[in-house]
Protein backbone atom coordinates (compact mmCIF):
# COMPACT_ATOMS: atom_id res chain seq x y z
CA UNK A 1 0.00 0.00 0.00
CA UNK A 2 1.11 3.84 -1.11
CA UNK A 3 1.81 6.09 1.67
CA UNK A 4 3.16 9.37 2.18
CA UNK A 5 6.48 7.85 3.66
CA UNK A 6 6.58 5.45 0.82
CA UNK A 7 5.23 2.12 -0.52
CA UNK A 8 4.40 -0.67 2.42
CA UNK A 9 3.65 -4.11 2.17
CA UNK A 10 0.71 -4.72 4.60
CA UNK A 11 0.23 -8.51 4.13
CA UNK A 12 -0.27 -10.85 1.44
CA UNK A 13 -3.73 -12.25 1.12
CA UNK A 14 -3.69 -15.53 -1.25
CA UNK A 15 -6.98 -16.49 -2.81
CA UNK A 16 -7.55 -19.63 -4.79
CA UNK A 17 -10.44 -19.13 -7.08
CA UNK A 18 -11.45 -21.60 -10.20
CA UNK A 19 -13.98 -20.00 -12.11
CA UNK A 20 -16.12 -22.90 -14.42
CA UNK A 21 -17.96 -22.30 -17.60
CA UNK A 22 -20.85 -24.48 -18.43
CA UNK A 23 -21.08 -23.09 -22.48
CA UNK A 24 -18.26 -21.85 -24.31
CA UNK A 25 -20.28 -20.48 -26.86
CA UNK A 26 -21.95 -18.07 -23.91
CA UNK A 27 -18.05 -17.32 -22.69
CA UNK A 28 -16.92 -16.34 -26.20
CA UNK A 29 -20.26 -14.14 -26.87
CA UNK A 30 -19.49 -12.56 -23.83
CA UNK A 31 -16.89 -10.57 -25.73
CA UNK A 32 -19.04 -9.03 -27.76
CA UNK A 33 -21.87 -7.88 -25.34
CA UNK A 34 -21.51 -3.77 -23.70
CA UNK A 35 -19.80 -3.32 -20.95
CA UNK A 36 -22.44 -1.14 -18.99
CA UNK A 37 -25.93 -0.89 -19.67
CA UNK A 38 -27.61 0.69 -22.65
CA UNK A 39 -28.29 4.06 -20.91
CA UNK A 40 -24.81 4.37 -20.48
CA UNK A 41 -24.35 4.61 -24.14
CA UNK A 42 -27.88 6.31 -24.94
CA UNK A 43 -27.42 8.84 -22.44
CA UNK A 44 -23.54 9.34 -21.66
CA UNK A 45 -22.31 10.43 -18.79
CA UNK A 46 -20.34 13.81 -18.27
CA UNK A 47 -16.77 13.63 -16.88
CA UNK A 48 -17.27 15.76 -14.03
CA UNK A 49 -20.64 13.88 -13.37
CA UNK A 50 -18.74 10.55 -12.94
CA UNK A 51 -15.73 11.84 -10.58
CA UNK A 52 -19.41 13.37 -8.97
CA UNK A 53 -20.77 9.25 -8.72
CA UNK A 54 -17.72 8.25 -8.00
CA UNK A 55 -16.93 10.40 -4.63
CA UNK A 56 -20.60 9.73 -3.62
CA UNK A 57 -20.12 5.78 -4.09
CA UNK A 58 -17.05 6.10 -2.18
CA UNK A 59 -18.80 8.02 0.81
CA UNK A 60 -21.65 5.23 0.63
CA UNK A 61 -19.13 2.50 1.06
CA UNK A 62 -16.83 3.44 2.81
CA UNK A 63 -19.28 4.54 5.26
CA UNK A 64 -20.71 1.00 4.91
CA UNK A 65 -17.68 -0.64 5.58
CA UNK A 66 -17.16 1.31 8.53
CA UNK A 67 -19.69 0.11 10.39
CA UNK A 68 -18.73 -3.30 10.10
CA UNK A 69 -16.95 -5.82 12.59
CA UNK A 70 -13.93 -5.11 12.23
CA UNK A 71 -14.00 -1.74 10.57
CA UNK A 72 -12.64 -0.70 7.34
CA UNK A 73 -10.91 2.48 7.57
CA UNK A 74 -12.29 5.25 4.98
CA UNK A 75 -8.72 5.53 3.46
CA UNK A 76 -8.65 2.21 2.66
CA UNK A 77 -12.04 2.08 0.68
CA UNK A 78 -10.66 5.88 -1.33
CA UNK A 79 -7.01 3.68 -1.97
CA UNK A 80 -9.02 0.67 -3.41
CA UNK A 81 -11.66 2.86 -5.62
CA UNK A 82 -8.85 4.81 -6.78
CA UNK A 83 -10.44 8.02 -5.32
CA UNK A 84 -7.49 10.25 -6.21
CA UNK A 85 -7.00 8.79 -9.69
CA UNK A 86 -7.87 12.11 -11.33
CA UNK A 87 -5.19 14.16 -9.26
CA UNK A 88 -1.79 14.90 -10.00
CA UNK A 89 0.79 12.52 -9.67
CA UNK A 90 4.44 12.77 -10.62
CA UNK A 91 4.55 9.12 -9.95
CA UNK A 92 1.99 8.27 -11.32
CA UNK A 93 2.50 10.26 -14.74
CA UNK A 94 6.01 8.66 -14.60
CA UNK A 95 4.04 5.12 -15.10
CA UNK A 96 1.74 6.34 -17.99
CA UNK A 97 4.91 7.65 -19.50
CA UNK A 98 6.74 4.59 -19.51
CA UNK A 99 3.74 2.73 -20.40
CA UNK A 100 3.26 4.66 -23.27
CA UNK A 101 6.83 4.44 -24.24
CA UNK A 102 6.47 0.61 -23.84
CA UNK A 103 3.32 0.83 -25.96
CA UNK A 104 5.42 2.50 -28.81
CA UNK A 105 8.26 0.21 -28.39
CA UNK A 106 6.79 -1.81 -31.48
CA UNK A 107 6.41 0.90 -34.06
CA UNK A 108 9.87 2.08 -32.82
CA UNK A 109 11.27 -0.87 -33.20
CA UNK A 110 9.97 -0.66 -37.05
CA UNK A 111 11.34 2.46 -37.62
CA UNK A 112 14.90 1.46 -36.50
CA UNK A 113 14.66 -1.94 -38.67
CA UNK A 114 14.17 0.68 -41.61
CA UNK A 115 16.57 3.03 -40.74
CA UNK A 116 18.97 0.05 -40.82
CA UNK A 117 17.83 -1.66 -43.73
CA UNK A 118 18.20 1.95 -45.39
CA UNK A 119 21.43 2.10 -44.58
CA UNK A 120 22.87 -1.19 -45.50
CA UNK A 121 25.14 -2.02 -43.13
CA UNK A 122 23.65 -5.72 -43.44
CA UNK A 123 23.30 -6.20 -46.96
CA UNK A 124 21.12 -9.25 -46.46
CA UNK A 125 18.43 -7.29 -44.53
CA UNK A 126 18.28 -4.74 -46.86
CA UNK A 127 18.57 -6.86 -50.04
CA UNK A 128 15.30 -8.91 -48.07
CA UNK A 129 13.50 -5.22 -47.56
CA UNK A 130 13.98 -4.32 -51.46
CA UNK A 131 12.93 -7.72 -52.26
CA UNK A 132 9.64 -7.69 -49.84
CA UNK A 133 8.69 -3.96 -51.18
CA UNK A 134 9.10 -4.74 -54.84
CA UNK A 135 6.54 -8.23 -53.89
CA UNK A 136 4.14 -5.76 -52.17
CA UNK A 137 4.19 -3.21 -55.10
CA UNK A 138 3.66 -5.80 -57.88
CA UNK A 139 1.04 -7.77 -55.85
CA UNK A 140 -0.85 -5.23 -53.32
CA UNK A 141 -3.49 -7.84 -53.04
CA UNK A 142 -1.07 -9.86 -50.65
CA UNK A 143 -0.45 -6.96 -48.15
CA UNK A 144 -3.66 -7.47 -46.24
CA UNK A 145 -3.22 -11.30 -45.93
CA UNK A 146 0.62 -11.04 -45.37
CA UNK A 147 -0.27 -9.00 -41.97
CA UNK A 148 -3.27 -10.86 -41.05
CA UNK A 149 -1.18 -13.51 -41.10
CA UNK A 150 2.10 -12.51 -39.39
CA UNK A 151 0.00 -11.34 -36.60
CA UNK A 152 -1.58 -15.12 -35.88
CA UNK A 153 2.03 -16.73 -36.33
CA UNK A 154 3.03 -13.88 -33.81
CA UNK A 155 0.51 -15.01 -31.87
CA UNK A 156 1.38 -18.68 -31.91
CA UNK A 157 5.03 -17.81 -31.38
CA UNK A 158 4.06 -16.09 -27.81
CA UNK A 159 2.06 -19.35 -26.96
CA UNK A 160 4.76 -21.01 -24.90
CA UNK A 161 5.52 -17.85 -23.12
CA UNK A 162 1.79 -16.70 -22.08
CA UNK A 163 1.18 -15.78 -18.47
CA UNK A 164 0.97 -18.28 -16.37
CA UNK A 165 -0.77 -16.67 -13.47
CA UNK A 166 -2.80 -13.42 -12.58
CA UNK A 167 -1.30 -9.87 -12.53
CA UNK A 168 -0.43 -8.35 -9.56
CA UNK A 169 0.01 -5.06 -8.18
CA UNK A 170 3.62 -4.22 -9.56
CA UNK A 171 5.51 -1.72 -7.43
CA UNK A 172 8.67 -1.16 -10.16
CA UNK A 173 5.80 -0.07 -12.35
CA UNK A 174 4.33 2.32 -10.72
CA UNK A 175 7.44 4.12 -9.81
CA UNK A 176 6.26 3.27 -6.15
CA UNK A 177 9.59 2.55 -4.96
CA UNK A 178 11.34 5.31 -7.02
CA UNK A 179 9.22 7.87 -5.49
CA UNK A 180 10.58 10.69 -3.71
CA UNK A 181 9.33 11.89 -0.27
CA UNK A 182 8.40 15.82 -2.16
CA UNK A 183 6.83 13.65 -4.82
CA UNK A 184 4.98 11.72 -2.20
CA UNK A 185 4.14 14.52 0.12
CA UNK A 186 2.26 16.72 -3.11
CA UNK A 187 0.41 13.40 -4.07
CA UNK A 188 -1.14 13.20 -0.49
CA UNK A 189 -1.80 16.51 -0.60
CA UNK A 190 -5.40 17.50 -0.52
CA UNK A 191 -7.25 19.35 -3.71
CA UNK A 192 -7.54 22.13 -2.86
CA UNK A 193 -3.95 22.79 -1.25
CA UNK A 194 -4.58 23.09 2.72
CA UNK A 195 -1.55 24.99 3.15
CA UNK A 196 -1.71 28.42 2.44
CA UNK A 197 0.64 29.97 -0.30
CA UNK A 198 0.90 33.02 -2.37
CA UNK A 199 0.61 30.84 -5.49
CA UNK A 200 -2.05 29.16 -4.24
CA UNK A 201 -5.07 29.09 -6.89
CA UNK A 202 -2.26 28.97 -10.01
CA UNK A 203 -0.32 25.52 -8.33
CA UNK A 204 -4.41 24.13 -7.59
CA UNK A 205 -5.73 24.72 -11.18
CA UNK A 206 -2.07 23.67 -12.41
CA UNK A 207 -2.47 20.41 -10.82
CA UNK A 208 -6.29 20.26 -11.94
CA UNK A 209 -4.92 20.75 -15.69
CA UNK A 210 -1.81 17.92 -14.98
CA UNK A 211 -4.04 15.69 -13.14
CA UNK A 212 -6.57 15.63 -16.89
CA UNK A 213 -3.43 15.50 -19.08
CA UNK A 214 -2.16 12.21 -16.40
CA UNK A 215 -5.40 10.45 -17.10
CA UNK A 216 -5.48 11.27 -20.71
CA UNK A 217 -1.98 9.99 -21.36
CA UNK A 218 -3.03 6.57 -19.08
CA UNK A 219 -5.76 6.16 -21.14
CA UNK A 220 -3.93 6.46 -24.18
CA UNK A 221 -1.61 3.80 -22.78
CA UNK A 222 -4.04 1.58 -21.96
CA UNK A 223 -5.76 1.33 -25.27
CA UNK A 224 -1.91 0.22 -26.58
CA UNK A 225 -2.08 -2.36 -24.32
CA UNK A 226 -4.65 -3.76 -24.72
CA UNK A 227 -4.13 -3.95 -28.76
CA UNK A 228 -0.72 -5.59 -27.26
CA UNK A 229 -2.63 -7.85 -25.29
CA UNK A 230 -4.96 -9.21 -28.64
CA UNK A 231 -1.20 -10.95 -28.83
CA UNK A 232 0.65 -11.49 -25.70
CA UNK A 233 -2.42 -14.58 -24.42
CA UNK A 234 -3.26 -12.70 -21.35
CA UNK A 235 -6.41 -13.38 -22.10
CA UNK A 236 -6.22 -16.63 -23.63
CA UNK A 237 -9.70 -16.53 -25.09
CA UNK A 238 -9.72 -13.24 -26.37
CA UNK A 239 -6.11 -14.26 -28.12
CA UNK A 240 -7.60 -17.42 -29.39
CA UNK A 241 -10.97 -15.39 -31.11
CA UNK A 242 -8.28 -12.69 -32.83
CA UNK A 243 -6.34 -15.48 -34.43
CA UNK A 244 -9.08 -17.29 -35.74
CA UNK A 245 -10.69 -13.81 -37.01
CA UNK A 246 -7.44 -13.28 -38.28
CA UNK A 247 -7.04 -16.23 -40.14
CA UNK A 248 -10.60 -15.31 -41.79
CA UNK A 249 -9.90 -11.97 -42.54
CA UNK A 250 -6.47 -13.41 -44.35
CA UNK A 251 -8.65 -15.66 -46.58
CA UNK A 252 -11.30 -13.31 -47.34
CA UNK A 253 -8.60 -10.61 -48.03
CA UNK A 254 -7.02 -12.71 -50.32
CA UNK A 255 -10.03 -13.80 -52.65
CA UNK A 256 -11.71 -10.97 -52.52
CA UNK A 257 -9.93 -7.74 -54.10
CA UNK A 258 -9.08 -4.67 -52.37
CA UNK A 259 -11.50 -2.46 -53.85
CA UNK A 260 -14.45 -4.65 -53.21
CA UNK A 261 -13.15 -4.45 -49.40
CA UNK A 262 -12.65 -0.76 -49.23
CA UNK A 263 -16.06 -0.20 -51.02
CA UNK A 264 -17.79 -2.44 -48.86
CA UNK A 265 -16.17 -0.81 -45.72
CA UNK A 266 -17.17 2.43 -47.05
CA UNK A 267 -20.72 1.94 -47.91
CA UNK A 268 -20.81 -0.20 -44.50
CA UNK A 269 -19.51 3.31 -42.48
CA UNK A 270 -21.85 5.66 -44.23
CA UNK A 271 -24.73 4.03 -43.84
CA UNK A 272 -28.04 5.58 -43.00
CA UNK A 273 -28.81 6.08 -39.49
CA UNK A 274 -32.11 3.84 -39.81
CA UNK A 275 -29.16 0.91 -39.75
CA UNK A 276 -27.18 2.13 -37.08
CA UNK A 277 -27.24 1.10 -32.95
CA UNK A 278 -26.73 3.26 -30.71
CA UNK A 279 -25.07 0.18 -28.54
CA UNK A 280 -21.66 -0.05 -29.45
CA UNK A 281 -20.03 -2.47 -32.36
CA UNK A 282 -19.02 -6.42 -30.78
CA UNK A 283 -15.36 -5.50 -32.17
CA UNK A 284 -15.43 -2.09 -29.94
CA UNK A 285 -17.01 -4.44 -27.18
CA UNK A 286 -14.18 -6.88 -27.44
CA UNK A 287 -11.15 -4.87 -27.39
CA UNK A 288 -12.89 -2.75 -23.84
CA UNK A 289 -12.86 -6.50 -22.40
CA UNK A 290 -9.21 -6.96 -22.89
CA UNK A 291 -6.70 -6.59 -19.96
CA UNK A 292 -4.34 -3.26 -19.26
CA UNK A 293 -1.51 -2.82 -16.82
CA UNK A 294 -3.72 -0.23 -15.65
CA UNK A 295 -5.42 -2.99 -13.42
CA UNK A 296 -1.54 -3.61 -11.73
CA UNK A 297 -1.13 0.33 -10.92
CA UNK A 298 -0.46 1.36 -7.27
Amino acid sequence: MLHPSGVKKMGELHLAVRFCCGNAGNMFHAYARPLLPKMHYAEPLLVRQVENLRYQATNVVAARLGRTEPPLGKEVVEYMLDHRSHLWSMRRSKANFFRLVSVLSGPITIGRWFELACSWHRPVHSCLAVFTFLVFVTTPELILPTAFLAMVFTGLWRYRARPRHPPHMEVRLSHADAATADELDEEFDTFPLSRGDVVRFRYDRLRSVAGQVQTVVGDIAAQGERMQALLSWRDPRATLLFSIACVVAAAIAYCVPTKVLIGLWGLYAMRPPRFRSRMPSPLMNFFRRLPSRADILL
